[in-house]
């Protein structure tokens, strides 16, 4: 009990450090950049490739693909965009949003205390409202940079106990476990950012022997499957009282990473040694963080790219599960007697 609830308070209190620092960088960025972004973002969709390079931009600069897709949304019920312009949007905003995993690859932690101080200065000094908005996303994200090593502090006694290798040999071995997992931690958190860097953390706490990862990057590859597809909630609830081609956008955001789950989760063990390939060496603990980044890019852009050339059947998909309301009376008519 008295390892317990020291980790457990240090998990909570690190978790709610790195929520509010996510939820406030994203919210000085938009207040920053907000409305210029969203007019770039109306005007360059005119292609399925701009559009796709509009939102993967879009999402690298906000730092939050539910921002942009809740805004994308917006512009859809308002007329502002039809649905075949909106879809790829989609696709780009799920490759930007594997920025954030990136940069929370890199070893930040000594920077944190300086860019606090910095961006409190800066922001104190600041003039215009645009400058304190940057200044005071910096400081968000330092807060956030703490909340994870909270966080990673707080669970190493916990990372080296039985029960948790237990836990993670049994996602390393059963993925369909690690996908519910990754997709409900995300729907709780509202944040696959938030729940990627999670899974960056308690996979690089090195095993009992000091080098290993406990869970490995196959087992932590169904888990960021399963944060795709969670993040997918918040696009969902929020067409919920939208026009009919609001709820197909976030439909095909939906069908988008419910259908690259479906492709990847058997060949996590192939997508595993591309990613090791591709990213640097070095003991496992010190290099998961970084290929769970990777992998996560890379399941984003083949989905991208793999969908960019089905932009038109995707529209027509889901605007066959979400029919128009003379479309579907008359359909029911049809089958009445």
């Amino acid at each position: 009990m008295s390892t317990l609830w020291p980790a457990v308070s240090g998990l909570l209190g690190g978790l709610a450090l790195f929520l509010y620092g996510m939820g406030a960088m994203t919210e000085a960025l938009e207040d920053a950049a907000g409305a210029r972004l969203r007019s770039a973002l109306a005007a360059a969709t005119g292609t399925p490739l701009t559009g796709t390079l509009a939102g993967a931009a879009a999402t690298a600069v906000l730092q939050s693909s539910s921002a942009v897709t809740v805004a994308l949304l917006g512009f859809v019920g308002a007329g502002l965009m039809d649905l075949s312009q909106a879809i790829p949007v989609i696709f780009g905003a799920n490759v930007g949003t594997t920025v954030t995993a990136q940069l929370l690859a890199l070893d930040l932690d000594g920077l944190v205390y300086p860019i606090l101080f910095a961006s409190f200065a800066a922001r104190s000094l600041a003039k215009r409202s645009r400058g304190k908005a940057l200044a005071g996303a910096a400081f968000s994200f330092a807060l956030l940079l703490e909340g994870i090593r909270i966080i990673s502090r707080a669970a190493e006694p916990l990372l080296a106990g039985p029960r948790f290798a237990g836990l993670m040999a049994l996602a390393a071995e059963r993925p369909l476990p690690g996908l519910a997992l990754g997709a409900s931690m995300t729907v709780l958190a509202q944040s696959s950012s938030a729940t990627v860097a999670l899974l960056q953390r308690l996979a690089a706490c090195p095993g009992p022997d000091g080098v290993s990862s406990p869970l490995g990057l196959p087992g932590a590859i169904p888990i960021l499957l399963g944060c795709n597809i969670g993040t997918t909630v918040t696009g969902l609830l929020a067409a919920a009282g939208g026009s009919k081609d609001a709820k197909r956008a976030a439909l095909a955001h939906l069908i988008f990473n419910l259908t690259g789950a479906a492709v990847f989760l058997p060949l996590t063990p192939v997508l595993a040694r591309l990613t090791a390939a591709l990213s640097p060496a070095g003991p496992p603990a010190a290099v998961i963080a970084r290929q769970i980044a990777n992998a996560h890019t890379l399941f984003n852009l083949a989905c991208a790219l793999a969908w960019l050339p089905l932009t038109g059947p995707m529209a027509r998909l889901v605007t066959w599960l979400v029919p128009d309301e003379k479309r579907s009376h008359r359909s029911r008519h049809n089958m009445s007697p």
